[in-house]
């Protein structure tokens, strides 16, 4: 048995190695992370649970109209950098962010900041479809109700409607709104999560893997949602599927332990990407 000169044995070096060699590899983004005409700016950002450091120093800019696909192997830190977004890691305990994040070059940390309008601009979609156990009607009148957008039944009635003609689910259920929305097929229930998050008029609209939990069908037509959506919202998907990004993103970035790797026009990414941990992934050497 060999030992180097910390007097750690040779078999219990690589992995330690690796990450070493990753850290190096990975301090500074390449590609373009940043754009001229941002909606929502991040510099710097590092995420905490605990002692546990997750994220580390990310900047990026997501630009109004745009679609940036996160992708990357399990645990590297793109979902935990999504919910950075709009807050949503304020729910969890000993979870720490630092660094600057702006909405229209306004900060969305700071101690005067009400999460609850800040989360009705920058919208979210879980990976698994949420219906609230309402009727289809009730799930997405909730929102204009307690924002007070709607006091009327004909404006509800009209926001309704509206939401789920966007999200191509009003042909389907305008029939049954009275019916519980927990009802509908997983994929309805996606798009019925969707036209739930627009029906308050967000400006962003975040998607932590959309369509990990559908078939291909359903799949399909969220995509097709997205590339849509994308005419009146800025969006950032997480993905685990790489056909997923190529299909509905402009810029996908790349993330690796933590660290955001390259982020680039999608079809560099996937044809000629700039750095070597980036090719590794896509070509599946790893991840």
């Amino acid at each position: 048995m060999t030992l180097d000169a910390a007097g750690q044995t040779a078999a219990s070096q690589p992995e330690s190695a690796e990450r070493e060699a990753v850290d190096t590899n990975t301090s500074k983004t390449v590609g373009k992370p940043f754009c001229d005409d941002a909606k929502m700016r991040m510099r710097n950002v590092n995420v905490f649970y605990g002692e546990t450091q997750a994220i580390h120093d990310i900047s990026l800019d997501i630009g109004c109209n745009e679609v940036v696909a996160m992708i990357g192997p399990s645990g590297c830190g793109k979902s935990t950098f999504l919910r950075c977004l709009n807050r949503m890691n304020d729910t969890i305990e000993d979870c720490r962010v630092e660094g600057e994040l702006t909405l229209d070059g306004e900060p969305i940390y700071g101690q005067k900041v009400d999460v609850v309008p800040l989360r009705a601009r920058v919208g979210m979609v879980f990976q698994k479809p949420n219906p609230f156990p309402k009727s289809i009607y009730e799930n997405v009148a909730y929102g204009p109700k307690i924002h007070g957008i709607a006091r009327r039944r004909a404006e509800l009635d009209e926001i309704v409607e509206n939401s789920l003609r966007r999200a191509g689910l009003w042909n389907e259920v305008k029939d049954r709104l009275d019916q519980p929305g927990t009802g509908l097929s997983g994929g309805q229930q996606q798009r019925l999560c969707i036209a739930r998050a627009i029906a308050v008029s967000p400006e962003v609209i975040l998607m932590d893997e959309p369509c990990s939990a559908l078939d291909p069908i359903a799949t399909a037509r969220i995509e097709e949602l997205i590339n849509e959506l994308r005419e009146n919202y800025t969006i950032a998907i997480v993905t685990h599927s790489m056909q997923q990004a190529a299909r509905v993103s402009q810029r996908t970035a790349y993330f690796h332990l933590g660290r955001l790797v390259e982020v680039n026009d999608t079809e560099t990414v996937f044809t000629n990407p700039q750095h070597e941990l980036t090719e590794a992934y896509i070509t599946g050497r790893f991840g």
